[in-house]
């Protein structure tokens, strides 16, 4: 038997997440089986625990979007009894039983070995928030981006995503705005290499013009919608947005001018159905650029019993930095 939380859905609609013991015939299908060590709270974690957004199709679910651990069976010539593993992605924890739970059965393609000088635990602080933040950084870069180009903004700068891609862009030597909400979040903000701190009121009003004044020369948006609608107007001549959330809004009311006159670049980063050769290329990145302290700064840790209190709070974006969830204790 083992631990897992898991939502269900009533006849009315309704859904209730609890902390079950589950035996491992419940498991869907898979090739390896993995001793789940530690998992993460995100933001489709947190719609999935309060039952939001349509991303689970077949109830009970074991939701969490990643996780890391050790190789119990495997049917996968790749994987052998006692690997460490990661999993990000794959629709993961929405379609397919997820990471809060101590045993998950999953598909061999899906995983990737843990990067040498990682922990089972550093690489949850990391997760798929991390591993979305390389990969807005590999477009950029793809894009011609580079710390000569000018600063680069990073909205929702506070929450999981933002705070690592705050401290990957600063830590590659680029000049590091951030956007929050959250005064109280200033202090953690400078401390992860942001030199400008902009109120999330200054990004929130529309834009009245389709283009202000050039400032950014690249930006990671994790907030989308009008946020991501205003900071088009004051990109740079040849500037380049990868855009990765949607905590603003889906909606995008722009127009065509930035990118037609000012060459614009508006990049869409997926980190679910990533090819995992690009995946590894990114984890590997992820460990070598991300120094432990810096790791340990941005992150907490929670109990699976904590979860189902935690979905709304990431859900309304008072969660900050990395939540990860001890699985295993």
């Amino acid at each position: 038997m083992f631990k897992a939380i898991q939502v269900d859905r009533d006849a009315s609609g309704k859904t209730s997440t609890a902390v079950v013991e589950l035996d491992d015939n419940a498991l869907p299908a898979g090739d390896v089986l993995v001793d789940v060590a530690y998992s993460t709270l995100n933001y489709k974690d947190g719609l999935v625990l309060q039952g939001l957004g349509g991303l689970v199709k077949t109830y009970p679910h074991v939701p969490g979007i990643d996780f890391s651990g050790t190789v119990l069976e495997s049917a996968d010539s790749r994987f052998s009894p006692g690997d460490k593993v990661v999993l990000t992605g794959w629709r993961v924890g929405e379609l397919h039983w997820g990471g809060y739970a101590e045993r998950a059965r999953v598909d061999g393609d899906w995983l990737v070995p843990l990067p040498a000088g990682l922990e089972l635990r550093d690489a949850m602080v990391i997760g798929t928030a991390g591993l979305t933040a390389m990969l807005a950084l590999m477009a950029l870069e793809h894009a011609g981006i580079s710390p000569e180009s000018g600063p680069v903004l990073v909205t929702g700068a506070a929450g999981g995503v933002g705070s690592i891609a705050c401290a990957l862009l600063s830590g590659a030597g680029y000049t590091v705005e951030g956007s929050t909400g959250r005064a109280d979040t200033h202090d953690y903000l400078k401390s992860l290499g942001v030199s400008t701190v902009i109120p999330r009121s200054e990004l929130e009003e529309p834009a009245t013009r389709p283009l202000n004044r050039e400032h950014w020369a690249g930006c990671v948006d994790t907030v989308g919608g009008t946020t991501l609608a205003t900071v088009l107007t004051r990109m740079r001549y040849g500037g380049a947005v990868t855009a990765i959330g949607l905590a603003g809004g889906s909606s995008l009311e722009t127009t065509v001018i930035p990118f037609l006159l000012r060459g614009v670049s508006l990049l869409g980063i997926d980190s679910v159905m990533c090819p995992r050769e690009k995946r590894e290329i990114a984890w590997n990145r992820l460990a070598q650029a991300l120094p432990r302290e810096l790791l340990e700064s941005v992150s907490h840790d929670v109990s699976l019993s904590e979860l189902p209190g935690l979905g709304k709070q990431i859900i309304d974006g008072r969660v900050r930095g990395r939540v990860v969830v001890m699985v295993q204790h």
